[in-house]
């Protein structure tokens, strides 16, 4: 079978039913030449194609499914993603890439490193302590959560201090590493290396600020011996040790306590093949000359797609007898990868390691991407042609690795580039009247004109809110009736009307439900949107979208990104008629709900045949419209989400400062001509803002909404350190990603120490999240509590006056 065919044919998934319970068969190898092929995946998406394990999950946290039926879902996804990447041909195919909520959750849980608060008195971790450290339970809250990296992953965050006990908790790294091998495959176990690890945590409540989260390493190092000689034992030939945090500016005790480490773990590498993986950018060169020259170490991965001055070090330098994990395949977005392209840097890097050290992989786990677009049925067919998700991706590497060995195949090599032809030549890419409007703005910097302080005081004056106003964050469950007579209009089972109808009773209930909890500004609910960013793409020219292209954002929660293949424009207004149409049913002002540039953006897959900041421009020319039209339509405060401002930051500091100035630019292109008397909201949620606060004040917001309660209030210790804020800023008083439901003493004690560090003229009350994802019943005790709370406050600063 060719490649071509392969990739149009290949549909693993077939077969996996909801809970099986018929045990997989053993897998027999494929006996054709490409099996000896030096190729290697460095992870993929664990939720399946069809979003297999979030419904899985949500069965066995209902209650509905037993543990044992969750398990087995697991099972059938582990061995349909193994049997793909068998049946292609990857030689290196990773296992303990699977997580039922988050790999780093998962590392926490070998180590044995859970917060006292979860009540673990030792043994294997099961899943009540797992979920409750990931979710957290009626009685304790979860752990912090927030963006893996520059991604829109989100990651459980370690609590550690000198006083964890470390042990060997979870021995689910050899457990599917004996899975695999039990249905006929060796697989690499894939694990978090110690670095990265600790540079991911967070020290423990109460722990002393001189505490050095780098001093544990000497007490993790000991269960990763344990854990290699355990695999050794199961008979691992490879093990992958994940260590993304190289392409960070590491400090050098950072990168001493990296080197520190592997030389302590070298003696438990000995008759094993170790591969240090890294990602998402260059390696700094004096980290590539310290991990290359670790001993005992036989193989180093290179994201050689965003890292792209890695060649060059590579051209310095490399050791002869390692081998070269080259990412060339792009693990991070959907566009098929340009083959011929990725031949030549494979041939140079070949000419520097040697023709038998190159293995062919992809840039990062394809966790990032969406995972088979065979799924896609109903994607315009140009645009299919230009595409590339994880299933494919696998192809592609696979065909590399043949290509590079003389066993190139030439159908599927001439397909490829005729896609690429078509991409570049296609008419639907280019819109002159965008690229004209985009070149017209030149260099101003699109500020407001009146000051932060002259536009609330316009803005007080208008809209008479009280001290600590209350309000939400935007959406509202969404109910499974909800999301029925949506499917049902989708499907034109519905008429326009009903559904028009639907929405309005349900934009009033919402409407009603914040009005008897004594909301002051309230929402609509979102009960039209699929999704704060695909919704607005479906209106906005230049997107196509996908119908399974699913990517897990954290545990059971799955986006569905949009894709910008051209220009962006907005042709007509978005959402104008649901905001006018709630600001009828209340004299309370009613925000206006839009997602800003830059989160469209980066919770996109985004062309890669121009600059972002250039895609970024276009959507805030469009934004700008509908900005303007809400306000003309008499909705006086309108909120532009930037969710995702922080997630696009690079990761290395010298790139930071020109992506925060066109980024902060293309929010303030969005509402620079407004009236003082309108009032801009943002909202910002699980990152970590404090590096960035300046920016995050250059944006020049009125109000801003950001994530705090899941992180123990880290926010406002920047306000401590004597940053000056005057725009209104409401730290999130509650995790919306938890169902438990916070007492109005605790939320109480929560707003008056922020009170501690802001002025009350400037606080705002409200959750750290939109309410989408949770249930009506825990969602309405929890509203009332934060409103209740905010009274008791105002009663207490009255009385202190």
């Amino acid at each position: 079978m060719t490649q071509l065919s392969l990739l149009h044919s290949l549909s693993p998934f077939s077969s996996l039913s909801r809970f099986s319970i018929t045990p997989p068969p053993r897998f027999s190898l494929p006996s054709f030449s490409i099996r000896a092929m030096t190729s290697h995946i460095v992870g993929y998406p664990r939720i399946g194609p069809k979003r297999e394990l979030k419904f899985a999950l949500e069965s066995f946290w209902e209650g509905k499914s037993s543990a044992e039926e969750l398990k087995q879902v697991a099972a059938d996804l582990r061995f349909s993603i193994w049997k793909q990447m068998a049946e292609v041909g990857i030689k290196y195919i990773p296992s303990n890439t699977f997580s039922y909520y988050d790999h780093v959750l998962d590392t926490t849980a070998m180590l044995g490193a859970v917060p006292p608060r979860y009540g673990w008195n030792g043994g294997e971790i099961g899943f009540d302590v797992y979920f409750s450290m990931a979710r957290g339970n009626a009685s304790v809250p979860a752990m912090e959560m927030t963006k893996w990296f520059d991604t829109n992953y989100h990651y459980i965050v370690p609590e550690l201090g000198p006083n964890v006990k470390f042990s060997y908790a979870s021995h689910k790294a050899v457990e599917e590493y004996k899975e695999a091998k039990a249905l006929g495959l060796d697989t690499v176990p894939v694990l978090i290396g110690p670095l990265s690890y600790l540079l991911l945590s967070k020290p423990a409540k109460g722990v002393d600020k001189s505490f050095s989260l780098l001093s544990l390493v000497e007490k993790i190092v000991p269960i990763y011996k344990e854990v290699v000689a355990e695999l050794k034992a199961a008979g691992a030939t490879w093990i992958q040790f994940d260590e993304p945090s190289l392409v960070l500016d590491l400090e050098a005790l950072q990168l001493q306590t990296f080197t520190n480490a592997y030389s302590e773990l070298e003696s438990s590498f000995s008759g094993v093949n170790i591969l240090i993986e890294t990602y998402f950018a260059d390696v700094p060169i004096q980290t590539y000359k310290a991990l290359t020259s670790l001993k005992n170490v036989a193989g180093f991965g290179f994201d050689l797609v965003r890292g792209t001055r890695t060649l060059n070090f590579l051209k310095s330098g490399f050791p002869s007898d390692k081998y070269l994990f080259a990412g060339v395949v792009d693990g991070r977005n959907i566009w098929a990868n340009d083959l011929a392209a990725s031949l030549c840097i494979l041939q140079v890097l070949e000419g520097i390691v040697g023709k038998d050290k190159v293995v062919v992989s992809t840039s990062c786990s394809l966790l990032h991407t969406a995972v088979d677009l065979v799924n896609e049925t109903k994607l315009d067919k140009e645009i299919k042609s230009w595409l590339a998700f994880a299933a494919q991706k696998v192809v592609e590497v696979n065909a590399l690795a043949r290509a590079l060995v003389g066993q190139k195949d030439q159908a599927f090599f001439a397909s490829n580039a005729t896609s690429h032809a078509s991409r570049r030549s296609s008419p639907r890419v280019r819109n002159e009247n965008v690229q004209r409007a985009v070149v017209a703005l030149k260099d101003s910097d699109h500020r407001r004109a009146t000051s932060i302080s002259a536009r609330l005081a316009a803005q007080q004056k208008k809209l008479n809110l009280p001290i600590l106003p209350t309000t939400t964050i935007g959406s509202f469950p969404q109910t499974i009736g909800l999301r029925k007579v949506r499917r049902e209009y989708k499907a034109k089972k519905i008429t326009e009307y009903d559904y028009v109808n639907a929405m309005k009773e349900e934009i009033s209930k919402v409407v009603r439900l914040q009005e008897e909890l004594g909301i002051d500004v309230l929402v609509h609910g979102e009960p039209e949107r699929n999704d704060m960013v695909e919704y607005f793409g479906e209106q906005l020219s230049g997107f196509a979208f996908t119908v399974n292209g699913w990517v897990q954002s954290y545990g059971s929660r799955c986006v569905k990104p949009p894709i910008i293949y051209g220009d962006v424009s907005r042709p007509r207004a978005m959402t104008v008629f649901w905001s006018s149409t709630a600001q009828s049913m209340t004299r309370r002002p009613m925000k206006g709900m839009l997602t800003g540039p830059v989160t469209i953006l980066n919770w996109s897959f985004v062309r890669n045949d121009q600059n972002r900041h250039e895609t970024c421009y276009q959507i805030a020319l469009a934004i700008r419209d509908e900005v303007e039209d809400l306000e003309r339509a008499g909705i006086n405060i309108i909120q532009i989400d930037e969710a995702a401002l922080r997630e696009g930051l690079p990761l290395r500091k010298s790139e930071q400062p020109f992506y925060l100035e066109w980024a902060v630019q293309s929010f303030r292109i969005t509402n620079c001509g407004v009236k003082n008397t309108t009032q801009i909201h943002t909202h910002m949620c699980y990152s970590n803002f404090n590096d960035i606060i300046n920016a995050i004040i250059n944006m020049d917001a009125d109000v801003i909404t950001i994530e705090n309660s899941r992180s123990d209030e880290k926010l406002l210790s920047v306000f401590h350190e004597g940053v000056k804020y005057e725009a209104g800023i409401g730290p999130g008083v509650y995790d919306i990603h938890s169902p438990r439901i916070p007492s109005t003493e605790e939320l109480a004690d929560r707003i008056n120490k922020m009170l501690a560090v802001l002025d009350n003229r400037v606080l705002w009350i409200n959750p750290d999240c939109g309410l989408k994802t949770r249930k009506y019943s825990e969602v309405e005790p929890a509203l009332r509590n934060m409103v209740a709370a905010a009274k008791l406050i105002r009663t207490q600063l009255a009385s202190s006056n």
